[in-house]
């Protein structure tokens, strides 16, 4: 499937199963001008150009990751956007959102957004939007977030507590209630880490007294499970549904762990409140109670739960509850995590898996019974939403953007060290089978990506939402 007209401005590809709006069908797809010109049947003509047949691949939509933490620039030791699209692109992913924080500045303010785009530009291969964020500072600065917003981010992240980073600090409920307003009025959304603080350190208190009498093993990771409960994700969530409700504004509560929120979430979108939902592949992959001592690799906030957890998330999606899937990709040096001790609670916490998020849901859908169509709503139709982009990306339809991924969703293989692109290969999939394997990711009608080699130089470009609310 090598393709020797890397760099036409028209051309074809067809297959045998390719996932059009209509559904999976043998189809032909006619691309121009980095788009889409057309959606033809297989064994449609074109005797003056190119045509790339991949066989019985499947040829869908670039996957869409809106949940991406890149770090770069200030320490894009831990990932930049060279390493990160690299692995984007070996992952089907065609499209990312750079998330607000672990980068020097974090992008709170237009300036810090110039510089986070200035940053990035000419070393992506992917393409890429930059997600704001909300501090409260900027919260109780209307020109300030206005300022930001009107840079052109889709919207804005916030914490609820503390996000690890001293440079951006949670905000209060007075804090959310003077910027989802603003938030409001352009039209944008609020992406929420949904945790407060209250039962984290109720949970603080209670292990510091059993302490007491026999200390907890760091090691375990029961302990780290024990600190971050649900109880803590569930009165963020209704915290925020009530905020959106009180005053419009779209809100998206990033990485759902919690299940328990699932009643109070699919309620409230009943009522009409503008609130989407995210979760992630490694709270569908994992259980806690799989997870062995000092495999710090495992440690994120929220925190992977149990089996019987998991089992309910995927039946949030099903139920239509959870919009979409993302990989939040947060790596960091391999030091931070704390290797050498096992220490889950002074390790940092992330997960690395931005290449492998599509094989990682893949499986466990096709082991669930979902299709193919599943998984385009949660990783390229429902992300494209999220960020503004859904004319250009996320589906296969005439005048979208020509993002493919070429894949066999039968074949497996095993996540191992010399397969990752991302800066470090510390990933908690290591050693794991996985299901689907990517061949060729095509941007904007170049291939970015082909069996293993990237033939093109960094063609991504930075994007700005094209439409809102």
């Amino acid at each position: 499937m090598k393709n020797e007209n890397r760099n036409e401005t028209e051309h074809v590809i067809r297959s045998r199963r390719v996932a059009t709006v209509e559904g999976v069908r043998p189809a032909t797809l006619h691309i121009r001008d980095e788009r889409i010109a057309a959606v033809g049947a297989y064994d449609e003509s074109f005797p003056s150009l190119a045509v790339h047949d991949v066989g019985d691949a499947v040829v869908m939509p670039g996957i869409v990751d809106s949940h991406v933490h890149v770090n770069e620039p200030g320490r894009t030791e831990w990932e930049g956007f060279e390493t990160a699209t690299r692995a984007a692109a070996a992952g089907g992913v065609t499209t990312i959102c750079d998330m607000p924080l672990n980068s020097i500045p974090v992008t709170t303010t237009a300036a810090a957004l110039a510089i986070k785009a200035s940053a990035a530009a000419g070393k992506a291969m992917v393409d890429y939007a930059l997600w704001g964020g909300l501090i409260p500072a900027n919260a109780h600065s209307p020109e300030s977030l206005d300022a930001l917003l009107a840079a052109g981010v889709p919207g804005c992240k916030c914490f609820l507590v503390h996000s690890g980073i001293d440079e951006f600090p949670d905000v209060s409920e007075a804090d959310l209630r003077a910027a989802m307003p603003v938030i409001a009025r352009h039209g944008a959304v609020l992406l929420v880490h949904a945790e407060v603080p209250g039962p984290i350190d109720a949970a603080a208190k209670a292990a510091a007294a059993a302490a007491a009498a026999s200390p907890g093993d760091p090691r375990a990771y029961a302990t780290w499970l024990s600190s971050r409960p649900r109880a803590s994700e569930n009165e963020a969530i209704a915290l925020m549904l009530r905020l959106s409700e009180e005053t419009g504004c779209r809100v998206h509560i990033v990485h759902l762990s919690s299940s328990d929120a699932l009643p109070m979430l699919a309620a409230a979108r009943a009522r009409g409140v503008p609130v989407t939902v995210e979760t992630c592949p490694h709270y569908l992959t994992f259980g806690s109670e799989e997870i062995a001592d000092g495999r710090t690799e495992f440690k994120c906030a929220p925190p992977i739960r149990e089996a019987e957890n998991r089992e309910r998330l995927w039946l949030g999606l099903r139920e239509g509850t959870i919009d979409l899937v993302v990989s939040d990709h947060s790596p960091c040096v391999p030091g931070l995590k704390a290797l050498d001790t096992g220490d889950y609670v002074r390790a940092w916490g992330g997960i690395s898996s931005l290449q492998l998020a599509l094989p990682a849901l893949w499986t466990g859908a096709r082991a669930r019974g979902f299709a193919l169509a599943d998984v385009i709503a949660w990783m390229c139709r429902g992300p494209a939403r999220l960020t503004g982009l859904a004319n250009r990306k996320g589906t296969l339809a005439a005048g979208a953007d020509a993002d493919l991924v070429v894949w066999y969703p039968e074949r497996e293989f095993s996540v191992q060290p010399e397969l990752i692109r991302h800066r470090h290969p510390l990933t908690p999939y290591a050693g794991r089978v996985l299901c689907g394997v990517v061949e060729q990711t095509y941007v904007r009608g170049t291939l970015v990506f082909d069996g293993g080699a990237f033939p093109s130089p960094p063609i991504g470009q930075r994007l700005v939402p094209n439409e809102r609310g």
